[in-house]
């Protein structure tokens, strides 16, 4: 079996949790003792995409730039994914580009927070958004989802439920060694115990929420850290500069560097207004940290009882249980503990790669 997967995201300026996530499948797919074939399909660049985005998967460029791509594939529903590939028993675009059918296709949506907070896109994106839905509405023959949440949301936006496919994602789970996190703790010159978020800012992470209740909480021994590349929408200078000294922010920061901050963190928060999926919030509970994070979306669903689920429209909220983990070292630990038996039991490779295999089956007939 020969699969076509789109991988251009991979490219994109800011890549953020889409690109993670589809190379995450094809790593859970090559771990499969007898994997399908697959081959990416991308724009034509000079270059490879940046660590940690660069694919692990034969590649094969169709000869556009990617604009020149998407307007092709949403508008005129050509050129074809074979033009590079070659024969393929099916496509599974990871994104919301959708390349035409030409052959048995599945779409991933990671999520439609675009028609829940249409605020938070430009209308440049609302409408490329727009025709990524109509177009899989009207020619996916499996939609796959991350989350129950995002399952949901397609069925109101009329994809018919026989054609649905629930596929959690997975994280490795291998946790990083105590002197890792404390070198790179003390190479970011960090205090001894922060509050971590993590991802690109844009309106619906609720940086903004997140930094209200740092405000609140008035911690002179801690420290909120924000580690991830600008996003859109999102200028937080204001709110920065109000929580002093106390907040670091970080930037783009490598796949290990992530992890590590992350087990050395005292509390990961991330306090989503929705998502479809929430990686970093699996992330932290396979390195055995505690979380905060959203009562609604999908994170709700990851965390389970393992995290402090809050509501993400109450600083306050936020506030109260960031406090209850800082002040509680023990219950911390334990949340901790519950948060990583919950990743490798829930979460593990062998879920996703079957899960895609059934789809990629089902495509082939």
């Amino acid at each position: 079996m020969r699969v076509a997967v789109t991988l251009e995201q991979c490219w994109h300026r800011v890549p953020g949790g889409t690109a993670a996530a589809a190379l995450g499948c094809l790593e859970a797919l090559g771990r499969l003792p007898s994997p399908p074939e697959m081959v990416g399909v991308s724009a034509w660049h000079r270059n490879d995409p940046r660590e940690p985005f660069a694919p692990g998967a034969p590649m094969a460029a169709l000869r556009l730039p990617r604009t020149a791509l998407y307007w092709g594939w949403h508008k005129l529903r050509r050129p074809s994914v074979q033009r590079a590939t070659g024969r393929v028993d099916a496509i599974h675009a990871t994104g919301m580009a959708v390349p035409p059918r030409t052959a048995p296709l599945a779409v991933t949506v990671n999520d439609l927070a675009f028609l829940r907070h249409p605020d938070h896109f430009t209308a440049r994106g609302r409408r490329f958004f727009e025709q990524s839905l109509a177009l899989t509405r009207d020619e996916a023959d499996i939609v796959v989802c991350p989350s129950q949440h995002t399952a949901d949301d397609c069925l109101k936006a009329g994809i018919s439920a026989e054609r649905v496919r629930i596929v959690p994602y997975w994280v490795e789970d291998n946790v990083v060694p105590s002197a890792a996190a404390e070198e790179v703790r003390r190479r970011f010159q960090l205090a001894d115990r922060f509050v971590l978020w993590v991802g690109t800012a844009e309106p619906r992470k609720n940086l903004g929420g997140l930094l209200a209740a740092w405000r609140m909480l008035d911690r002179a021994a801690e420290e909120l850290v924000l580690a991830g590349p600008a996003g859109w929408k999102s200028d937080l200078r204001g709110d920065l500069a109000a929580g002093g000294k106390s907040v670091r922010r970080l930037g783009f920061v490598s796949e290990g560097d992530k992890r590590a901050l992350m087990r050395a963190a005292a509390v990961v928060c991330y306090p989503s207004l929705t998502e479809g999926f929430g990686l970093p919030v699996l992330e932290a509970m396979a390195q055995e940290t505690p979380v905060v994070t959203s009562a609604a979306g999908a994170t709700a669903e990851v965390a389970g009882a393992a995290g402090v689920l809050v509501d993400p429209s109450s600083p306050r909220e936020i506030a109260e249980a960031l406090a209850g983990l800082l002040d509680n070292p023990d219950e911390a630990a334990r949340m901790g503990r519950r948060g990583r038996a919950r990743a490798q039991a829930e979460f593990a490779w062998p879920r996703t790669a079957g899960g895609l295999l059934d789809v990629y089956r089902e495509l082939a007939g």
